[in-house]
């Protein structure tokens, strides 16, 4: 082996399970925060659903 690849992988190799881990949290991460948003996004679709049915029961158009 090239004795300049073979410093580069003795300099690479030990941290790659950091950059894994690192990898990893980043992309629970990602998923958890895309979860709580779409969860919010129900919440608020259903309430939007709520008031519509509200409004729709009082006669209020959209126009007035």
């Amino acid at each position: 082996m090239d004795p300049v690849l073979k410093e580069i992988y003795s300099l690479v190799v030990p941290a790659a399970p950091y950059v894994i881990a690192a990898y990893a949290v980043l992309w629970v991460g990602l998923f958890g925060y895309i979860a709580v948003v779409l969860g919010r996004l129900g919440r608020i679709e259903r309430e939007l659903h709520v008031v519509e049915e509200a409004v729709a029961r009082k006669g209020v158009t959209a126009g007035s």
